[in-house]
């Protein structure tokens, strides 16, 4: 009808899907995927730059932590605080972050009620607990390890229920090409489970080790 303007089809599963006020994505793939990188890859390099005291081991974790819990905060953070960023009509970089991985997984853009309570309790509480991991190896804190175990688990649990839900409930994600399934949907939240759990099995060496001397003093 003449004067009636369109709204734009989204691109997410399942079609019937409502998103009131949807507004297309309007910066590139290949920006949005070269801003994020580039911002992580500087977070990285000044922790590591920051920690040329330590030990290696300890100076790749904390890299790992920072860039984890900056990642949960803020990116995670706002997906969980801004419930209509797919309706976003002019450039805002994590709005445009998240419709572009809600094309790999349509339940970001639908506030599916389970993802955006594992990543509300991932921004609030894992997010700023890498970070006081990062004091914690820097410090060498009696609770580092303690810590990273307690992070790591719920890292862990997180994205085990993330892939979960969509196997045990039948979840179409949308996934339009390989990229999406591949590197965002498997890959990018594949880190979060083969990091935390090495670092987990590390820390739970440590923890046994720091016990059994104990044991053996008072003995």
């Amino acid at each position: 009808m003449e004067g009636t303007e369109m709204v734009p089809a989204h691109p997410y599963l399942p079609t019937s899907l409502e998103l009131p006020g949807f507004h297309p994505a309007l910066m590139s793939q290949m920006y949005i995927l070269g801003t994020y990188g580039g911002a992580s890859a500087l977070v990285v390099l000044a922790v590591w730059l920051f920690s040329g005291r330590l030990r290696t081991a300890d100076r790749l974790l904390m890299c790992w932590f920072a860039f984890s819990g900056l990642t949960h905060i803020i990116l995670e953070g706002y997906f969980v605080f801004t419930p209509n960023f797919f309706t976003f009509s002019k450039p805002h970089l994590l709005a445009e972050v998240w419709k572009e991985y809600s094309k790999a997984d349509s339940r970001y853009a639908g506030r599916d009620p389970t993802v955006v309570a594992v990543e509300g309790i991932t921004a609030v509480l894992a997010g700023p607990g890498c970070l006081l991991a990062v004091y914690a190896i820097a410090a060498k804190s009696t609770y580092e390890h303690t810590l990273q175990v307690v992070i790591s688990i719920a890292q862990l649990y997180g994205d085990i229920v993330y892939f979960a839900t969509v196997v045990l409930a039948g979840v179409e994600i949308c996934a339009p090409g390989p990229v999406y399934f591949w590197f965002y949907f498997m890959f990018m939240n594949g880190i979060w489970i083969v990091v935390p759990l090495l670092i987990t099995i590390r820390s739970w060496k440590a923890i046994n080790v720091a016990f059994a001397s104990t044991k053996k003093k008072i003995a």
